[in-house]
């Protein structure tokens, strides 16, 4: 069993790896702190004209056709550079729920926007004070002949202020575990009020939607009407296996930032690379990284391959990488010592990312949870 990139893959990795050094690696991120976002749009229009956009749409909306696994060394470079933006929701949940529940009109709009890099799209899920139960959502979706009117408020809800449209989780009936609830494309109007919120990574923004009587067609639905719930649910084993890879790619730069910082700082007349708390410390990173890789992408593979244990490996891959980012961005910093506290170096960039994933979307101990029901506990 081989779930290792091949040489395509691996080739389309440098030309993307070169594309993010070209613009100045977390420069980019960094611009994006200060409030310029000129700079991002033009790094996406920059991924698409590479085919990062298309990657896994069909060719007849003017995508590549690809698969999942096809996707990884992208992330892999994405999270490296910890480069802003919603191309996780877009390529990673987006796509897959419009390849596979959208309509014919949905998929002419949104998936041949998307490859062309015009349009990005993030998930607004939790509300005010809940969590992701599905039974707290009061984001209420009401028929009205042809037409459905929204009315609730959605928070934390990644880069809402830059996407072009927004998958919603709303209510549409009542009903308990997930029944009555539905998801529907809405595009940014000024009839939603945004409102930036704080994150602890100032490279994404959060921010607070609120609907009051806003309408939009019933053909705005995407899959069933209350069914939103399982159909998110696939979409999320898309995401997290996604995400473990966006992960995977910041460990990697955090590694190599440590060992070049342990090859240059010396002390005592010698690189503290040769004393072994350091050397053993990184040993440890390293180990960590690479058995996050291993997870992540056999994580892809099973899902592109529908494995049937792909559930398991994508939690699996999930949980494990989450915590391996915290725990290897945490060390990075303390082999950098007091330089590694600054703003000036990028070690606080992918601590501050790895603490926005720990309970993106579900927390670490959710993951496990599912994973021992993939096992069948």
């Amino acid at each position: 069993m081989d779930f290792s990139l091949n040489q395509e893959q691996e080739m389309f990795r440098g030309f993307v790896r070169k594309y993010l050094n070209d613009v100045g690696q977390t420069k980019v991120a960094r611009e994006f702190i200060k409030g310029d976002t000129k700079a991002l749009q033009s790094v996406f229009s920059g991924l698409a004209e590479l085919g990062c956009m298309g990657i896994t749409i069909s060719e007849e909306y003017g995508g590549l056709g690809l698969e999942a696994l096809d996707l990884v060394p992208v992330f892999e470079e994405i999270g490296k550079v910890i480069l802003p933006g919603a191309y996780l929701e877009t390529m990673a949940l987006a796509v897959p729920l419009l390849e596979k529940y959208g309509s014919e009109g949905q998929k002419e709009k949104y998936l041949t926007d998307i490859a062309s890099g015009s349009r990005s799209i993030t998930l607004a899920w939790l509300e005010p004070k809940k969590d992701y139960n599905p039974d707290e959502i009061e984001c209420w979706a009401r028929l009205d002949g042809d037409d459905l009117i929204i009315d609730g408020i959605k928070t934390l809800v990644p880069d809402g202020d830059l996407v072009d449209t927004i998958l919603l989780l709303v209510r549409t009936d009542e009903g308990k575990e997930g029944d009555g609830l539905s998801l529907v494309l809405l595009d940014r109007t000024n009839e939603t009020v945004i409102k930036v919120q704080q994150c602890i990574d100032e490279t994404r923004h959060l921010t607070e939607l609120t609907f009051t009587n806003v309408r939009i067609s019933k053909e705005q639905l995407l899959g069933s009407i209350n069914q939103g719930w399982p159909i998110l649910q696939g979409g999320l084993l898309y995401l997290n296996a996604a995400l473990s890879s966006m992960m995977v790619g910041g460990m990697e730069r955090v590694v190599d930032m440590a060992t070049d910082y342990a090859t240059i700082r010396k002390q005592f007349g010698q690189p503290i690379g040769r004393f072994q708390a350091i050397k053993h410390r990184i040993a440890d990173m390293k180990m960590d990284l690479e058995a996050a890789r291993s997870l992540s992408h056999y994580a892809n593979w099973a899902l592109e391959n529908d494995y049937e244990d792909r559930e398991g490996a994508i939690h699996s891959a999930r949980s494990f990488s989450t915590e391996a980012f915290i725990r290897i961005a945490s060390q990075n910093i303390q082999i950098h010592g007091g330089i590694g506290f600054t703003e000036e170096i990028d070690c606080h960039l992918y601590l501050k990312r790895a603490r926005f994933f720990e309970n993106y979307l579900g927390s670490t101990q959710h993951n496990n949870e599912q994973v021992a029901l993939a096992l069948g506990w």
